[in-house]
């Protein structure tokens, strides 16, 4: 069974071999240990017999939006509903903060319209979005993900 829990510190370095193989890829952006300790509360994990399958972030830009960030499941462990378990924990934590919006950047356009997000320009994207993140990105200025969003 699936277990959803928040992140510890002690967490960071199964963290970060999970994910590395998408770092590399450039699926996902490079975080350093230091980023995700100081952010560790806006992470959630998915846990396997106490083993580290997936997780993703919940990144508050303003008072009214977040974004998804980080989203990663264990290769064997996708299609299999971990994903959407996630998600739907993030979202929950979103609608408990007060949340109007999440926004998500990714190449998984289908997977976050069945959740309910919809395509909108990349334009829309608060500036300080793209500048403190995407910059950071190897695909950078030439980007080919899409922009989603949900209202909560």
């Amino acid at each position: 069974m699936i277990e959803y829990k928040k992140a510890k510190l002690s967490d960071i370095v199964s963290m970060q071999n999970l994910v590395s193989p998408e770092v590399e890829s450039g699926i996902i952006l490079d975080r350093s240990d230091d980023e995700i300790a100081t952010n560790i509360r806006s992470y959630t994990l998915a846990l396997d017999d106490g083993k580290l399958i997936g997780f993703c972030a919940l990144h508050v830009h303003a008072p009214s939006l977040a974004e998804i960030r980080s989203l990663i499941i264990k290769e064997e462990y996708r299609g299999k509903g971990v994903g959407t378990g996630l998600i739907n924990k993030v979202i929950d934590e979103g609608v408990g903060l007060g949340l109007q919006k999440i926004l998500s950047l990714t190449y998984e356009k289908e997977f976050f319209e069945k959740l309910g997000f919809v395509e909108i320009p990349k334009e829309s994207i608060p500036e300080h979005k793209i500048w403190a993140d995407c910059i950071k990105c190897k695909h950078f200025p030439v980007c080919n993900e899409v922009s989603l969003i949900k209202n909560l």
